[in-house]
């Protein structure tokens, strides 16, 4: 990847702020009263789950856990519980153990400082940056999906980014960057904006992408991924599937459950045991006894 620096800065970033003025969504975690705690839990939430999943549960949370405080006080089966379908549950432990080490560590207030944020347990490169700038108005460069795919077809002419983030994609974020701290905020969610409503991953709208005339994709004609299609997960039939199964199995019970509820529900013993024992291994479920199991207490 090139670290050449876009030749129109200033006149990109009027663009794109523009655009953004115009069509961002409303949604509760950018609104001007919402705290850095609200922030952090959709942050944690919308880790590949689309926006429209994430808002009931977000809500229901923050209604009952207003404060990290206020989660760190119950149990971390009770987080497991309240995050219902959202799937990759581990997300809720990992919440759940950042604000137990934000109420021990830093007086029950998320820190504005991003190395403190990124010590926190459960907060990696991805979500300490977008916390100090989404909530405190820091000047980082914030690397998700969406803004990966607009910088890999805007500046190096890529219909995708590589799998894995790399210190090249890291310099061009960088250098993209607007240098005073608020504007470096705004430009953050408004170039994730872009790509999760027009530079999108299957069905870009180009003839809509308010910087299309200085695409370098665009401008290459367009050119398809290089290497294999990029192709949906599946989930039927998959561990994955059957550990939702379970776990939704001990969500929904009062108290403890017996191996016999769990059994009712996936056919097949050796994938069924094989995804309760991840289940245990993950920290997601607790044994009580043999044959009884709980959310974790």
């Amino acid at each position: 990847m090139t670290t050449t620096p876009h030749p129109s800065l200033p006149s990109l970033h009027r663009t794109v702020l523009g655009w953004y003025q115009a069509n961002a969504r409303e949604l509760p975690w950018r609104e001007p009263d919402a705290g850095p705690w609200a922030v952090m839990v959709s942050e944690f939430m919308l880790q590949q789950t689309p926006v429209k999943r994430v808002l009931p549960v977000w809500h229901a949370w923050m209604e009952r856990w207003p404060t990290p405080g206020a989660l760190a006080a119950e149990a971390p089966g009770e987080a497991v519980r309240a995050w219902g379908r959202l799937g990759y549950p581990r997300r809720a432990l990992r919440l759940h153990a950042a604000a137990t080490a934000i109420t021990e560590e830093h007086g029950g207030v998320v820190p504005s400082d991003h190395a403190a944020l990124l010590a926190l347990p459960g907060v990696g490169e991805y979500t300490a940056a977008a916390v100090a700038s989404f909530a405190f108005r820091q000047r980082h460069a914030v690397l998700d999906t969406n803004v990966r795919r607009v910088f890999a077809r805007l500046v190096e002419g890529q219909e995708y980014p590589p799998n894995a983030t790399t210190a090249a994609e890291r310099r061009t974020a960088a250098g993209l960057l607007p240098e005073q701290p608020e504007t470096a905020a705004a430009w953050a969610v408004a170039v994730m904006e872009l790509g999760a409503l027009v530079c999108t991953a299957r069905s870009p709208e180009c003839g809509r992408c308010p910087v299309a005339a200085e695409c370098a994709w665009r401008l290459a004609g367009s050119p398809p991924h290089e290497g294999p299609p990029r192709r949906g997960q599946s989930y039927a039939g998959t561990d994955r599937q059957v550990r939702g199964l379970l776990l939704a199995v001990l969500r929904e019970a009062e108290g403890p459950v017996t191996q016999r509820q769990l059994d009712a529900v996936w056919g097949e013993p050796v994938q069924r045991a094989r995804a309760l024992d991840g289940l245990v291994a993950d920290g997601l479920v607790e044994p009580v006894q043999p044959g009884v199991y709980r959310l974790p207490s």
